[in-house]
C-alpha cells in the first residue's frame, strides 16, 4: 500500500464538543458502537447494490458483499471492512471531518446543559463518531467503486485528523479501532459474536467474523475460519409472528441511528393491487431538527428488496415527519427517481394507506396513557399540523390531540375532544376555546370568565400553532368550535319581552358611559361596548370572528410580513367598579386617566406589548397614590 504526504486538518467545531460529550455521555453504552459501524456498512452496500444496477462494472468482478470483523489481540485492534461503494478523499471529509445536520451547535449547547445526555444523544445519532467511546485512535481506509485512489483518514479524536492518499486495492472501507486500554472485552470473538447477534442479526448482508479454530491434532497449527454470525435476512422481510419485540427495537436502533428504544411500531404486508411491505415506528423522542420542516425525513425505499433511497419523502405527509421505518415495494421500478416519486399513482396510494397506518399505530399508543403523554410532549405541535394539511383525515387527528381545559388545574395536555363533548352540559351548544401566549395565559383569560361561571369546559390554547390550527378546525363530531375571544359571546339572549325589555334598558343606561370611553379611545379601538363575557375585569379586547388574532399577527410579523392595522372591539363591564368611577370622575383628566389604565390593562391580559409602558406605570402610581392609607 504507498501513500503520498499526509496533511493535516482540523474538525469542525461542533466534531470537537459532540466527540468529547458523547463519549463521556454513552460510555455505560459503549457496545454501541459496533452496532453503528456494521449498520453504516450495510448502508454502504445497500448504496452501491442500486448504482451498479446501472454500472455493473462498480461491483469490479466481486458481486459477494459482506461485512468482515477481525482481531488483532497484539495490536489491540478491532477491525470492520465491507466491501459497499466506498469514498472520495471528499466524501471523506464531508463525512468524518464535519457534521452537516442544521442546528448542531444548538444540539451542542442543549448536550452540555442536560442532566441526561445519553438521551440527547438518541435524539442526534451517534453513527461512526461513537468508534472513540472505545478507541484510542481511529483508522479509515477506503476507497469509492469505480476510482483508482484510495484515502486514510487517521485520528485520535483530540480536534485533528489526518489525510493521505493511498493505493486501495478493493473497493470498500476498511476501519480499525485500536482500543482503549481497560477496553479488552471486545478483543473477545465471542463477545463481538454476541454484540452481532443482539444489534445486527437483521443486517441483509452476511457479517462475517473471522475465528480461530484449534487443528485436527495438538501439533497442528491454528486454523483461521470466516463465520457468518448473523441471520442476514432483512428484518422486515419475516413474518411477525417470526419477530421478537427485543429484535424489532434493535432493528429501530440501527435504522434510526437511535440510542433510545421506539415507542411503538406497525408491521404489514399489502398483498393484491399493490404489493408492498412497510414497517413504522414511532420515536422515543424527537430529532432535534424536528421542527425545521426542511429538514431529512422520510422513509427507507427498498424495491424488490434492492436498497434505492435512504430518506423518501413521498410516503407520508409532513405532518408525520417524525415516523421512521421501511418500505420494500415489489411493483416500483427499480430505477425510480424522486422526481418519478412525486408523480406516481402507485406512490400517492401507498402513502394515502401508509398515512392511515400511521395514524392507526399512534391511535392504538393513545391508549396507554402513560406512553401517549411522552408521544405529546415529543410530538405534539407537530401532529396539530394535519389538522390543515390533511383534510381527509381530520377528524381522525383531532381526536389524537390532547389539550389542556379549565376544568384542569394542572394544565396537563390529558384532555380528548370526546372526553370534552361527553361532560358538555345540556344546553351547551359549542366547544369553547381561547387561545394565549401560553396555557396559563389562556386560563386567566377574562373572555372566558361568563363561560367558568355557567361551569362551560373551556379549552385552553397556548401553543404558537393553534390560532392556525383552529382556522382549519371548525367543527369535530357536529359540535362547532367557538373562539371565546372573538366575536359576540352572549350566552344569556333574552326570551320573554319582560327580559328583552331589561337588555334594552340596561343598554341606554350604559350609552353615556359609552360614549365617553369612545371618545377617548376613538384613535385606539373600533367600537366600545358593553360586554357579556365579562363578570370579573373590568374590560376585554374582543376581534372579530374572521380577523387574525394577536398569536397569528405575531408570527407573521415574525416573518416580516406587514400587518393590516385594524382595530379591536373594547368591551367593558359595566358593572365593574373601575367603570363607575369613569362615569363618576370629577375631571375629564381623571376619567382619561382610568379609561387609559383599564384599556393598557385590556392589552396586557391579550398579550400585546404596551406603546408606552413607563407611562402605564406613571398613570397607576398616580391613582394608587390617591387611595387611602
Amino acid at each position: 500500500m504507498t501513500t503520498t504526504a499526509k496533511e493535516t486538518h482540523s474538525f469542525q467545531t461542533e466534531v470537537k464538543q459532540l466527540l468529547n460529550l458523547m463519549i463521556h455521555s454513552l460510555y455505560s453504552n459503549k457496545e454501541i458502537f459496533l452496532r453503528e459501524l456494521i449498520s453504516n456498512a450495510s448502508d454502504a452496500a445497500d448504496k452501491l447494490r442500486f448504482l451498479a444496477l446501472e454500472n455493473d462494472a462498480l461491483y469490479e468482478g466481486d458481486g459477494d458483499l459482506k461485512v468482515e470483523l477481525s482481531i488483532n489481540k497484539d495490536q489491540r485492534k478491532i477491525i470492520i471492512e465491507d466491501n459497499g461503494i466506498g469514498m472520495t478523499r471528499d466524501d471523506v471529509v464531508a463525512n468524518l471531518g464535519t457534521i452537516a445536520k442544521s442546528g448542531t451547535a444548538e444540539f451542542i449547547k442543549q448536550l452540555g446543559d442536560s442532566q441526561d445526555n445519553s438521551q440527547l444523544i438518541g435524539q442526534f445519532g451517534v453513527g461512526f463518531y461513537s468508534s472513540f467511546i472505545v478507541a484510542e485512535q481511529v483508522d479509515v481506509f477506503t476507497r469509492k467503486a469505480g476510482d483508482e485512489q484510495g484515502t486514510h483518514w487517521s485520528s485520535k479524536g483530540e480536534g485533528e485528523y489526518d489525510l493521505e492518499e493511498i493505493e486501495k486495492a478493493k473497493r470498500g472501507t476498511r476501519i480499525e479501532l485500536t482500543l482503549r486500554e481497560g477496553e479488552d472485552e471486545f478483543l473477545s470473538e465471542w463477545r463481538l459474536r454476541e454484540l452481532v447477534r443482539k444489534y445486527s442479526d437483521h443486517v441483509g448482508i452476511p457479517v462475517m467474523l473471522e475465528t480461530e479454530k484449534p487443528g485436527e491434532s495438538e501439533d497442528d497449527a491454528t486454523v483461521i475460519e470466516w463465520e457468518k454470525v448473523n441471520d442476514g435476512q432483512a428484518l422486515w422481510t419475516k413474518s411477525k409472528n417470526e419477530i421478537s419485540d427485543d429484535e424489532y427495537k434493535s432493528f429501530y436502533h440501527s435504522l434510526g441511528h437511535d440510542f433510545a428504544d421506539p415507542l411503538t411500531w406497525v408491521h404489514n404486508r399489502v398483498e393484491g393491487r399493490q404489493d408492498y411491505t412497510s414497517l413504522l415506528y414511532v420515536p422515543g423522542s424527537a430529532p432535534m431538527d424536528l421542527y425545521q420542516r426542511e429538514g431529512a425525513r422520510g422513509l427507507k425505499l427498498y424495491v424488490q428488496r434492492v436498497f434505492i433511497m435512504d430518506r423518501a419523502e413521498e410516503f407520508l405527509p409532513m405532518y408525520l415527519r417524525f415516523i421512521k421505518g421501511v418500505v420494500d415495494s415489489k411493483d416500483l421500478s427499480l430505477n425510480v427517481s424522486r422526481e418519478i416519486l412525486q408523480q406516481d399513482q402507485q406512490v400517492t396510494a401507498m402513502k394515502k394507506a401508509l398515512t392511515k397506518r400511521a395514524l392507526g399505530m399512534i391511535s392504538t399508543l393513545s391508549k396507554d396513557e402513560e406512553q401517549y403523554k411522552t408521544f405529546w410532549k415529543e410530538f405534539g405541535e407537530v401532529l396539530k399540523e394535519g389538522i390543515g394539511e390533511d383534510m381527509s383525515n381530520q377528524e381522525k387527528i383531532a381526536g389524537l390531540l390532547r389539550f389542556a381545559t379549565s376544568k384542569n388545574s394542572h394544565f396537563d395536555y390529558t384532555e380528548t375532544l370526546d372526553g370534552y363533548i361527553e361532560r358538555m352540559p345540556e344546553g351547551q351548544e359549542h366547544i369553547y376555546y381561547v387561545i394565549a401566549d401560553s396555557v396559563k395565559a389562556a386560563s386567566a383569560s377574562p373572555h372566558i370568565e361568563v363561560l367558568k361561571k355557567k361551569g362551560y369546559e373551556v379549552i385552553l390554547l397556548g401553543d404558537r400553532i393553534d390560532e392556525w390550527m383552529m382556522s382549519y378546525l371548525s367543527e369535530y363530531k357536529d359540535k362547532k368550535f367557538k373562539n371565546a375571544g372573538k366575536g359576540d359571546l352572549n350566552l344569556d339572549e333574552p326570551q320573554t319581552d319582560e327580559e328583552k325589555k331589561a337588555e334594552e334598558e340596561a343598554d341606554k343606561a350604559a350609552e353615556p358611559l359609552l360614549e365617553k370611553l369612545k371618545k377617548i379611545l376613538e384613535s385606539d379601538v373600533s367600537a366600545v361596548k358593553r360586554s357579556h363575557r365579562l363578570t370579573d375585569s373590568p374590560a376585554c379586547l374582543v376581534r372579530g370572528e374572521h380577523e387574525l388574532g394577536e398569536q397569528m399577527r405575531k408570527i407573521m410579523e415574525a416573518a416580516g410580513q406587514a400587518m393590516p392595522d385594524t382595530k379591536p372591539t373594547l368591551e367593558v363591564n359595566v358593572d365593574h367598579p373601575l367603570l363607575k368611577k369613569i362615569g363618576e370622575a370629577s375631571s375629564d383628566e381623571r376619567a382619561e386617566a382610568l379609561t387609559r389604565l383599564i384599556y393598557d390593562q385590556a392589552r396586557i391580559a391579550e398579550g400585546i406589548e404596551l406603546s408606552d409602558p413607563a407611562g402605564y406605570v406613571k398613570t397607576l402610581n398616580s391613582l394608587l397614590a390617591e387611595l387611602p392609607a
